[in-house]
């Protein structure tokens, strides 16, 4: 695999992309289950109350239909012929009541949609005899239509459906489409009265992590005494982590100055005093050391979060090369797009590089030539850039390659023979992660540890 070229950035390792896998939110699982609880509900219902209503007014509607027929049936039989005809006529303009001779060659539609239709049908041949049709339309034309006999001559009665009832079905469909709104409304309702607490303290949370302590206090007077007493712990624990911090903060600038100012004293000692050059030279260099381990604990220990800005890359990695540019024991290879901007803390991200070039040419050197070679590289993919450095030294065991960026941390001998405060990587993963973005280190397959950077494009 290599590394020198800004292709390969599309296939960084897992670390890269690390994130915690997003899943569906609390608010909609919990508007599902009260969703599907109500429908549930509602279906349920509707079956209930199609069994409880169903066969009632099936029973109401063939008793409607049959006292009507009986009552012209009556009419016409005892009626004689003159009277029959006035009668009739009647019964058409002032009830709405149709009654014609029922003929061989009529053709007629049953009137037999569902169930509902069925037990009428079935109700009325009990009632009226086995002879009796319910057609919905006879001859093409559209009606309540019922067959009957009288004294052996068939007749049709034709009569307006609503004159039995209301339609079946008119409004049903409405008042489940306006009871599910309602029961959708409710159960949005709910979960977000439910889940709020919960988005909240999340929130908090998130604020109280970049360090934003008064920014993550929740409210201790709301009703629900559960949620009150978690605002409540909350709030005592963000003051205690802000006072935690504080300390620690007037702490290391007490440290900072209280070692500096001997340090300073000691150097300007050693150097005045101690006559043996090489020993100065040496008491020099551990004085050095000391004092770059106190600048690296103050780095690691920065509790400001940086102020972001549009950033050359270019720029930044150019000037670091530069600065290593002399060291005999060093080759940086950079390959990196013309005008590549990020969105971080120049000094911040100058930093970072640093380090990562410090790191590898300690622990990345080659075993054949004793050279660090390193390679960086850079590509722009989405809102993001994927940037990557690496060496072509031995890397490092799999299990401890997650240790790395632990503080004090030290990986195996070959890796650790320059002195240190093992918080170097560290200090490159926080600094990273304050700025937005994403640190992962993986071995390359062709030996070396590359150490991959994702920030955002500005």
């Amino acid at each position: 695999m290599d590394a020198t070229g800004p292709a390969n950035l599309e296939t960084a390792p897992a670390p890269l992309e690390m994130r915690p896998r997003r899943g569906i939110s609390l608010f909609w699982r919990t508007f599902f289950f009260l969703s599907l609880l109500l429908f549930g509900s509602i279906v349920a219902w509707l079956q209930t109350f199609r069994a409880l209503e169903s066969e009632p007014r099936a029973i109401q509607n063939a008793q409607q239909l049959a006292s009507l027929v009986n009552l012209s049936r009556a009419a016409l039989r005892y009626s004689d012929s003159i009277a029959r005809v006035s009668l009739i006529k009647t019964l058409a303009e002032e009830e709405r009541v149709r009654i014609t001779p029922r003929e061989p060659k009529d053709q007629f539609d049953p009137n037999i949609n569902d169930a509902f239709d069925e037990r009428t049908a079935e109700e009325l041949k009990i009632r009226l005899g086995p002879g009796t049709v319910v057609a919905s339309a006879v001859n093409g034309q559209k009606g309540l239509w019922v067959g009957f006999s009288i004294e052996g001559d068939s007749y049709w009665l034709l009569t307006d459906p609503s004159k039995i009832g209301p339609a079946r079905g008119s409004t049903w469909i409405i008042w489940l489409i306006i009871a599910a709104a309602l029961s959708l409304a409710g159960a949005a309702f709910i979960a977000r009265l439910i889940n709020r607490p919960l988005k909240q303290l999340s929130f908090a949370a998130s604020r109280m992590r970049d360090g934003d302590f008064d920014a993550s206090l929740l409210d201790e007077r709301v009703a629900t005494s559960e949620i009150r007493e978690v605002n409540i712990g909350f709030n005592r624990m963000a003051e205690q982590l802000s006072k935690i911090e504080q300390d620690r903060v007037i702490m290391l600038a007490g440290i900072s100055h209280d070692l500096r100012t001997p340090l300073a004293r000691l150097r300007l000692e050693t150097e005045m005093s101690v006559a043996d050059a090489d020993a100065r030279e040496h008491m020099a260099a551990d004085i050095s050391q000391l004092d770059a381990i106190i600048d690296k604990f103050l780095d690691y220990a920065r509790p400001e979060p940086p102020l972001l800005e549009r950033v050359s890359l270019n720029a930044v990695v150019e000037a670091a090369v530069y600065a290593v540019a002399d060291y005999e024991d060093m080759r940086v290879n950079v390959s990196i797009p013309p005008d590549m901007g990020v969105l971080a803390d120049e000094v911040e991200l100058s930093r970072v590089i640093s380090n990562l070039l410090e790191n590898a040419r300690r622990y990345g050197k080659t075993p054949e030539t004793g050279i660090a070679l390193v390679d960086i590289a850079a590509k722009g993919r989405d809102q993001w850039v994927l940037i990557k450095v690496r060496d072509h030294g031995m890397g490092v065991a799999p299990e401890t390659l997650a240790k790395l960026t632990r503080p004090f941390f030290r990986g195996d001998a070959a890796r650790t023979a320059a002195t240190g405060a093992g918080l170097g990587l560290a200090i490159v993963e926080k600094t990273i992660q304050r700025m937005g973005g994403v640190f992962g280190l993986a071995n390359t397959g062709s030996g070396g540890l590359a150490a991959h950077i994702k920030l955002r494009r500005s």
